[in-house]
């Protein structure tokens, strides 16, 4: 087995909730030694943020936090200030998702830090990123969903659109930073520099537009929300079974056919296959109420696992739409190990998702499990040159923070 990509390489997580921590999360998987900066006390905010476990952790901590060392800094105090100093002299990157200017007033913007380390990649998220006339402004993922369109585009017309129940704004962000990061350092190799990333939610949203901005710049047409289907993709949406609901995508020529003269055999209207208006995408679109009209009480009278056992016989893509609990136990999710199992000091057995990279030399399986506040001051301390009485004096005296318990 080879050694993870990045072994060898120091992150300095100075970030908070979301899309900063599943950068270190990822940078982390892939070898990285990831050390988390914390304030002191309370800690990173994420700590009590969905399915609290306790005063000191919740699930959303242990899983964006997995794999890294943690720190917890008084910046307050000048030793406070060299400490972190210091560790940004040891660092390749840097990663911070404040407001922009945030981190200037502590002395850990990017010039300051990159004027006494030049090889630094710092990599800061936020809303808007640091230019522009909003730059300034507070926001999150779901600000982001609003602004860029995505959001205007789902749910049910004449309906306010729902929440997405999941921070793709957030998370898209990340992995797009984890990918900069990891070419800025490739960079490195040759200009010996580090750079400064400057990555935004909103512009990340925006770049997801598959369809939506060339609909309207080429062709001058503003997407709305259209349910359950996608009338310029006919045969392709959601579809309610007699126990529950599947997707079915019968958009492509071939497989249209395939599923129609399904439909027919099985009890749907004669001619229903054969039917030539139907044998082209422009056709099946023009007219899409025909087909739904067919379609939709077809399934409906069936349940659902006899509907997907006749769409896979004749190889049409489609999937029931599943639970929570019905994915972790999909075969398929179980095969890929897409469930990651820590074993915590307190929790006991902790499943928590993990993430989808897939190397054919190298395991980047996360089995450490996030790290109590201030759990590795002492060793991180110890690692920048101070002596043993200074990080005594400094956790005696609260500089170096920690609620690790005896």
């Amino acid at each position: 087995m080879q050694a993870r990509p990045l072994e060898g390489i120091r992150v300095v997580d100075y970030s908070h909730f979301l899309a900063g921590p599943y950068v270190g999360r990822c940078l982390a998987a892939l070898g990285a030694e990831v050390i988390k900066v914390e304030r002191p006390g309370s800690g990173d905010a994420g700590r009590q943020h969905a399915t609290v476990l306790d005063s000191e952790q919740s699930g959303y901590f242990l899983q964006l936090n997995m794999g890294k060392r943690g720190v917890s800094v008084n910046m307050k105090d000048p030793r406070g200030k060299d400490f972190m100093q210091r560790l940004c002299d040891s660092a390749d990157v840097f990663v911070e998702n404040y407001r922009p200017g945030a981190l200037d007033k502590l002395g850990l913007g990017y010039p300051e830090l990159s004027a006494r380390n030049p090889e630094l990649v710092y990599c800061s998220i936020s809303a808007y990123g640091h230019t522009g006339p909003d730059a300034h402004r507070a926001g999150f993922g779901l600000i982001a969903e609003a602004k860029s369109g995505i959001m205007q585009m789902i749910g049910t017309p004449g309906e306010p659109p729902p929440l997405m129940r999941i921070s793709l704004g957030d998370m898209y962000t990340g992995i797009h930073a984890v990918a900069a990061i990891n070419a800025a350092l490739l960079g490195r190799v040759k200009s010996g520099r580090g750079q400064h990333i400057d990555m935004a939610l909103y512009d990340t949203l925006v770049s997801m537009h598959e369809y939506a901005v060339q609909c309207y710049t080429l062709q001058g047409v503003v997407p709305e929300q259209t349910g359950h289907d996608m009338p310029t993709s006919t045969l392709y949406g959601v579809f309610r079974a007699a126990d529950g609901d599947l997707v079915i995508a019968a958009q492509v020529d071939d497989a249209w056919k395939r599923f129609a003269a399904l439909v027919e055999a099985h009890g749907g209207p004669s001619g229903f296959g054969a039917d030539t208006r139907f044998h082209d995408g422009a056709g099946r679109n023009a007219n899409r109420l025909d087909i739904l009209s067919v379609v939709q009480p077809w399934v409906a009278s069936r349940p659902v696992a006899q509907v997907l056992e006749l769409l896979d016989g004749i190889d049409v893509p489609c999937a029931k739409v599943q639970r929570i609990d019905e994915v972790l136990a999909d075969p398929q999710i179980v095969a890929r190990g897409m469930v990651v199992e820590q074993q915590h000091p307190r929790y006991g057995t902790l499943r928590l998702p993990n993430l989808p990279f897939r190397f054919s030399d190298c395991d980047t399986t996360i089995r450490e499990v996030a790290p109590d506040l201030g759990q590795h001051n002492a060793e991180v301390a110890q690692s920048l040159g101070f002596g043993a009485a200074e990080i005594d004096a400094m956790q005696t005296d609260g500089v170096l923070y920690s609620n690790v318990r005896p």
